[in-house]
């Protein structure tokens, strides 16, 4: 089914090195192109004002050309690029995870789409916890294993 491949990390990571590989490919050919990315998970820095915010839809396009392309580059996973907004072109270092781009367009086509839904949050703190579970066992294993450690054990 569409939904265990969708979601799964070994998708994700074929996603995410086809996204980068595209930008790469048109960062080297000096083709501008658009993203359409999930605006929650995108950081400005600074900040933007609460007015800039608002007008901002869920999902959003940004068109990489002129001094934004040139700014561009793509840094653990993530691409950032300069850009200015509103009326008073407000400054800002956008950056956008890699999974976070839903297409890559170029002339209003779209020429790259990420279906994948992973979240690696969610999967990191399971790892984790599931790491931390099977760590605080093997290192209960490790000192019972001790036969001098038997003297720290309350009977």
């Amino acid at each position: 089914m569409l939904e265990n491949v969708i979601d799964e990390v070994g998708f994700a990571r074929i996603m995410q090195k086809n996204i980068q590989d595209v930008i790469i490919h048109f960062f080297e050919r000096e083709q501008n192109f658009g993203i359409l990315c999930k605006i929650e998970e995108v950081d400005f820095n600074p900040s933007l004002p609460d007015s800039i915010n608002s007008e901002f839809r869920p999902l959003t396009l940004f068109f990489l050309a002129g001094y934004t392309f040139d700014t561009a580059r793509i840094e653990d996973d993530t691409l950032i690029f300069e850009a200015g907004f509103g009326s008073d072109n407000y400054g800002s270092v956008v950056s956008v995870p890699l999974l976070s781009i839903m297409q890559v367009i170029i002339d209003e086509t779209p020429v790259l789409i990420n279906l994948s839904v992973y979240k690696e949050k969610e999967d990191a703190v399971k790892e984790i916890k599931q790491s931390d579970d099977k760590g605080v066992k093997n290192s209960m294993a490790s000192f019972l294993n001790n036969p001098e450690n038997s003297k720290f054990l309350k009977k």
